[in-house]
Parts: structure tokens; sequence; C-alpha cells
């Protein structure tokens, strides 16, 4: 059995990776402050007696008493609305609070996992993108915070290693949804479901002519524990190649839910990239890992999640 610590994990992957941690037999440390996330998203860890839930804000120390085998480090607001309201706290959060979470596994000996992002891209002018691609990222926009503080990370994170010899994983992650989702958290999965929902007109950016990819939550789940497994230390992609427009995704959500959609069209935001694809070439040579879920089959489950919140 092992003693695995996870940042942020009260939060939409954290919640989920904390379940599936205590479901393979580990005793789970969940470390979060709740700015962004909720704790009824762990409420069914809450009675497992291999489960412990901290609140801490990791931009100060943290300091566990406990062996600690494995570090998930995700904690991070993920959503463009909320990292944007404090760019500030977001930027130390990336940067102090990775510092500190590398001291920890440092102090104890652990593996520590980054949760990076397709974000490091920025406005991409390849596509697909792979992990050799350096991006083209805005230093000095309203997405900055979060880009360039996941990039920072990154440098942490192999700066550590090559220092210390830290047992480091970077994963970067592409487009996520799934149960646990906040409704309210500003991304376009949610904003649609909840809108068709609520037989609102759907809000579309631009011409709705951006693409994404959308990988289900199981899917990053069997990626990022593939990775921590593994002996790869270098950034790896974690998502769906299966490209869509967001116009695209609208339609199928009407489909999906029987409804006669209304658009209303808006300008695109400032730094809104325009594609998102990953290659994802390493991660099938270097985990044996690929998306098994099909986009149809996880929106079903993301509707029915949201439907009952």
């Amino acid at each position: 059995m092992k003693t695995i610590l996870v940042t942020g994990g009260c939060g939409f992957i954290g919640s989920n990776l904390c379940m599936r941690l205590l479901n393979e037999n580990n005793k789970v440390i969940c470390v979060d402050n709740l700015y962004s996330s909720k704790i009824e998203n762990i409420k069914n860890c809450m009675n497992n007696q291999n489960f412990t839930f901290i609140n801490h804000n990791i931009i100060e120390p943290l300091h566990i008493d406990n062996c600690i085998d494995e570090i998930y480090h995700l904690a991070c607001p993920a959503s463009p609305p909320i990292y944007q309201k404090d760019p500030i706290y977001t930027l130390k959060t990336n940067f102090i609070g990775t510092m500190n979470l590398l001291e920890l596994a440092r102090i104890k000996s652990s593996k520590i996992l980054l949760s990076s992002t397709s974000e490091i891209y920025g406005e991409p002018q390849i596509s697909p993108q792979p992990e050799t691609y350096r991006g083209n990222v805005n230093t000095i926009g309203i997405r900055s915070c979060y880009d360039e503080g996941k990039r920072i990370a990154e440098t942490l994170f192999m700066d550590y290693h090559n220092k210390y010899n830290l047992q480091t994983r970077i994963v970067r992650i592409f487009n996520t949804y799934g149960p646990n989702m906040d409704k309210h958290d500003g991304r376009v999965v949610t904003n649609f479901i909840n809108q068709i929902l609520n037989n609102e007109s759907i809000t579309l950016y631009g011409d709705g002519s951006q693409t994404r990819s959308f990988q289900y939550i199981d899917d990053l789940l069997d990626g990022i524990i593939k990775l921590m497994n593994s002996d790869y230390i270098y950034p790896i992609n974690i998502g769906n190649p299966n490209e869509i427009t967001i116009k695209q995704l609208a339609y199928i959500l009407g489909e999906l839910t029987n409804s006669e959609l209304k658009i209303t069209y808006k300008p695109l935001p400032l730094d809104d990239p325009t594609n998102r694809n990953p290659d994802i070439q390493l991660a099938k040579k270097i985990l044996n890992w690929e998306p098994k879920v099909e986009l149809r089959s996880g929106l079903i489950k993301t509707i029915k999640y949201l439907q009952n919140c």
C-alpha cells in the first residue's frame, strides 16, 4: 500500500484521482484550500479510513509527518475566469506553491508529478502539437498568469531533477471533461450543457471555428497514473487527438439532449487559442497509452452528472 499526496484534491481532476487511488488500495492525503474547488467533490472519500483531507494553501510550506511515496501536484485554478480573477495568486500558486511541493518531495524522497497544460503551447503555429514544440505564448496577456505559471513550474521540476536527482514527472493535459466539473467554472463543456439544460441560447465566441480536443476524465487518469509509474522525466502530452470545432461540440450536445439550439455569437476573448490538438505519439510509445472513451459516450455521462447537480 502506497501513501499518495494529491494537491488540488477537491478539484475536478483531483477528486476523481483521489477516488481512483483509494479504489486501488492506496492511502490518500488530499490537500486543498477550496479556492476554486468544493468539499462536496470528495464526500465519497471522507468515510474511507485510508483518506485524509488537509485544508491548506500550498503557497505556505506544507509539513507532513507521514512517509509519502508519491505526490500528484494538481493545485492551481484551471478555469480562465477563475485564474484571471487574481492573476498574481495564480502565479504564486504555480511558482511558490510548486517549489514548496518540490521541497516536500525532496525531504520525503517522493516521486512527484506536475499537472502542466496544453496552454503552455499558447497560440500554436503547428498542429498537432508535439512535446518538442516550444509554443507561442503572449507573456503579458490576460491568460499569461496561467500559461507562464505552468511553464515556470515545468522549469522548476526539471531543475529539481537535475540538481537533486528528484524523481519528477510532467504531464501536459489537454481539454478534459467529466463528472465533478463545476457547473459554473466557465469552461466550454459545462457552459454549453448548462445553457442547453436551462433552455438558454448557446454562447459561441468568434465564429465557433476554433478547435479543441476533448478527453474524458477516465482516460486522463489512466495516462497520468501510467506516467507516474514510468521512468520518464520529460513532458508528455495526455489528450484526445480527435479535434473538433467548438460549433461542432455545440451541435453534438444539442443532439444528445434532443434540443433545438439557439446560438448567440460574441467576440473571441483576448488570446483565446484558435486550435488545440495533441500529438500523442510519445504517450503511445512510452506509456502504451491512448484514449478509449468516445466523445459522445463521455458527454452523456457528463450531462447526467450536471443534471443532478
